[in-house]
């Protein structure tokens, strides 16, 4: 899962709980412990949610396509396909429209940069200039967040070419995910209480 499922597993109430869940790819370590105890708890459930996906059948159907192309990669790749078909339904999971939600959570996080990763700091003003959350939906949104993880990866990873394979396998990619994200959502529901 990427930013959007993320802040979206972290439920309807907007606080130190989705903070540390939308910045703990950007925590490493001891660092955790500079934190208040609710964005400590929002990073152990971004891990906990991280642990879920990774290891369930059906990703791994999602992940097994791709890794042929891009190796270790095809994980992240899934998380960020996986935040597409989340876009691309999120009618179906909501009753607050997609652009009213992330202006929403965009409100709600500038004023705590002060206190977020320095790489949060970095990557915040394009998320909201480019409006992630939102054009997730479109494969012009998901083709720029692929090519700029291309960009930042530490070795070789294509990853800016697998908006064809998103474009060539788009039902099995749609259908994976419908059945994945309720099972997923019921995870994080338990884990936050």
């Amino acid at each position: 899962m990427n930013f959007l499922a993320h802040i979206y597993l972290s439920g309807e109430e907007l606080g130190e709980l989705m903070i540390g869940n939308f910045i703990a790819d950007s925590v490493k370590g001891n660092e955790v412990n500079r934190f208040s105890e609710g964005i400590q708890r929002g990073i152990r459930l971004h891990r906990q949610i991280d642990e879920f996906t990774d290891h369930h059948p059906i990703v791994e159907e999602s992940k097994h396509r791709l890794r042929p192309y891009y190796g270790k990669y095809a994980s992240v790749i899934v998380d960020i396909f996986y935040d597409h078909f989340l876009a691309l339904h999120w009618n179906k999971y909501s009753q607050i429209p997609l652009e009213d939600y992330a202006s929403k959570i965009y409100s709600y996080i500038k004023p705590h940069l002060p206190e977020l990763p320095e790489r949060v700091n970095q990557f915040f003003p394009y998320m909201v200039e480019q409006n992630w959350l939102l054009n997730y939906a479109h494969f012009e949104g998901i083709e720029k967040v692929l090519q700029g993880m291309s960009r930042r990866a530490a070795f070789k990873s294509d990853m800016h070419l697998a908006i064809h394979d998103l474009k060539k396998d788009h039902k099995l990619y749609e259908r994976e995910f419908i059945l994945f994200f309720p099972e997923l959502m019921v995870y994080a529901e338990k884990m936050r209480k």
